[in-house]
């Protein structure tokens, strides 16, 4: 098989959970174990550090995968799922992996998956060890896919858990309070390994402790060692500055990761960095600013408050929950602009009225779907939105919908594209940014 022979063996052979939903979630780890064990074990050949959390893990997973390889090491980063690219889900030192490897791995592995029978996810993960594995890096950055627990992800034993927040999404598989949703994220916590929580609410902290205290697992606390004092904000770049709470000093670290839920993300990671260098791993200063200045670039990071344009401002953002969408109200509150456009596509398993909930009713939407059949189609988005008070049309696929609102919106109003992953994904970011701007 040629690479795109290969991709539509995979993408039709095997569930997989962004295209299908809960049919393609697997409660065990046992076709992971089986997978790997057919290819040598290569999980047990590099180190690692595992991240999960409700929101913030991707942004997270490459800020550290960033820091590490600017500091020198060669890096995996291991993320899911992917925007545009499958080889995005793979990279090192921010190269995606190769066509040629995919190719290569599914011949090799083509049995094991007749018989195995797995899902996407844990194919991929198993992949992406390999690859890792083959490559000889010194460190993998690994994103569970969904909870921890069972994530296929966690079959590695990392130098270092970190786990971002708890919120309430996929609430059909983790459990209906956020303490099962914290308990299934907690799952990624191994025993004497240091772990790091990034934010946390009265409801998970016990679990996070009880896990770590069973686990004898080292706990900090973001936010333990550093505070965010203030931050400016610029369309290209933010600059927070954090000062270090027992010698006081601060310090300023530019980001090109906009949004300013980030803030929060920094403080997670500057704590785990802490950690690392205690343990011997050699990360500077220097290092530490010039990757957080240049994330993108060194991960390719994308869809995270991403400002295709102004005049009028366009803007794609990821968020799908309503722990993350909360944060983007927010911050779209602190652009100056007239009227609002927002363009939504969400998947059908999510939690749509408290979504749509949230959002301002003086806007303008513009429903929309992703192509994928786990993705609610824009009729039926619409419908719902218009039982509470939000009122628009629907669109073919999201390019039209930014198209027409484009067209609708003036100079001085602003555009955000949300909902759903996989409608980011689908976005013609350079179609979008040859048009010319507004006067």
């Amino acid at each position: 098989m040629n690479y795109a022979e290969t991709l539509d063996y995979l993408f039709a052979r095997l569930p997989m959970y962004s295209r299908i939903g809960a049919a393609a979630y697997k409660t065990d780890l046992d076709n992971t174990i089986a997978l790997l064990k057919a290819v040598g074990d290569p999980q047990l050949r590099f180190k690692t550090i595992h991240v999960a959390g409700t929101n913030g893990k991707g942004s997270v997973s490459h800020m550290l995968a960033a820091i590490l390889q600017q500091a020198g090491y060669k890096t995996g980063l291991y993320t899911s799922p992917h925007l545009v690219d499958f080889r995005e889900r793979i990279r090192i030192n921010g190269q995606m992996i190769p066509e040629q490897s995919v190719v290569a791995f599914t011949e090799q592995i083509k049995n094991s998956i007749e018989a195995i029978e797995p899902s996407f996810f844990e194919l991929t993960v198993a992949m992406a060890f390999d690859h890792f594995a083959q490559e000889a890096v010194d460190i993998a950055v690994i994103e569970t896919g969904l909870g921890g627990r069972l994530d296929s992800t966690n079959v590695i034993q990392p130098v270092l858990s970190v786990i971002t927040n708890i919120g309430w999404d996929h609430m059909n598989l983790l459990g209906d309070t956020l303490e099962k949703i914290a308990f299934e994220k907690a799952g990624i916590i191994k025993a004497r390994t240091p772990v790091v929580i990034g934010e946390w609410l009265p409801e998970t902290r016990p679990v996070f402790e009880r896990r770590a205290l069973e686990s004898k697992a080292p706990i900090t606390w973001a936010g333990t060692h550093f505070s965010v004092a203030s931050f400016e904000w610029t369309p290209q770049t933010q600059t927070i500055v954090v000062q270090e709470k027992n010698s006081g000093q601060s310090t300023p670290y530019t980001l090109d990761l906009l949004g300013h839920y980030q803030q929060k993300n920094v403080l997670t990671v500057l704590e785990s960095i802490r950690v690392l260098q205690h343990q011997g791993w050699k990360i500077s200063e220097e290092a530490l600013q010039g990757a957080l200045r240049d994330v993108k670039f060194l991960t390719g990071l994308a869809g995270r408050w991403e400002v295709l344009r102004i005049h009028p401002y366009l803007i794609l953002d990821v968020t799908h929950n309503v722990h993350g969408l909360e944060a983007l109200l927010q911050q779209l509150k602190t652009i100056p602009h007239r009227n609002l456009h927002v363009v939504l596509g969400m998947v059908n398993d999510k939690d749509i009225h408290s979504f749509l909930a949230q959002l301002p009713l003086t806007a303008a939407y513009y429903f929309t779907q992703a192509a994928i059949p786990r993705a609610l189609p824009g009729d039926q988005l619409r419908a719902v939105a218009a039982s509470i008070g939000l009122n628009g049309s629907c669109y073919a696929d999201v390019n039209a919908a930014i198209q027409v609102a484009l067209e609708q919106a003036k100079a001085d109003d602003l555009i955000v594209v949300t909902g759903s992953i996989f409608l980011i994904g689908e976005v013609n970011r350079e179609a979008l940014r040859s048009v010319p701007p507004q006067t």
